[in-house]
């Protein structure tokens, strides 16, 4: 998935299917939550909410956030809650086995789980051609911005945690443990 089609806009690569699965989660719990709601009403529904909430966190951390995010100065890849950022000129090979692989400067190799994967073989056209699997596509594209970066794309190499994420996981942890306490009394 990309956001802007212009060479030079930043790109992101994320799994379709990892979009898919959160869109239909997310529809999920908001049916579950109104449904309680409808029968029991909001008291129910907010002693509730956190548990379900905590189910879609899970589903949001381990399929939809993982992503490859690139533009012209360099990358961030972002593997659940690590997030990993670097400049071009840190990279030492960028590879597709499973998944998206970047090897850097520093001796370390980062596999992308949200970017580009390899995929079954193409099917054949009915004129006996086969077409460049998306991935191989991506890789290409990626590569060729890894080649044409500027000298100034030499950020370092940065690894962070997903600061948002930790702080919803904890006011839903919190909640949670506010609901237990309330129907235990």
């Amino acid at each position: 998935m990309t956001v802007e089609s212009r060479p030079e806009a930043a790109r992101v690569h994320r799994a379709t299917s990892g979009t898919l699965s959160f869109a239909l989660s997310a529809l999920l719990v908001v049916f579950l939550l109104g449904d309680v709601v409808v029968r029991t009403g909001w008291g129910q529904m907010l002693l509730l909410a956190p548990w379900l909430l905590l189910g879609l966190w899970v589903v949001y951390e381990v399929a939809f956030v993982s992503m490859v995010r690139i533009d012209a100065d360099g990358a961030l890849v972002q593997n659940m809650l690590r997030r990993t950022s670097f400049g071009w000129r840190r990279v030492r090979d960028i590879d597709l086995r499973w998944q998206l692989v970047f090897s850097l400067d520093d001796g370390t190799e980062l596999t992308s789980y949200g970017g580009p994967a390899k995929a079954r073989p193409p099917r054949r056209t009915s004129d006996g051609a086969a077409s460049a699997p998306t991935a191989v596509r991506t890789l290409t594209d990626i590569r060729d911005r890894w080649e044409a970066a500027p000298a100034s794309a030499d950020a370092a190499i940065a690894r962070t945690w997903d600061i948002p994420a930790l702080i919803a996981l904890v006011v839903i942890v919190l909640w949670a443990a506010a609901s237990v306490v309330i129907t235990a009394s």
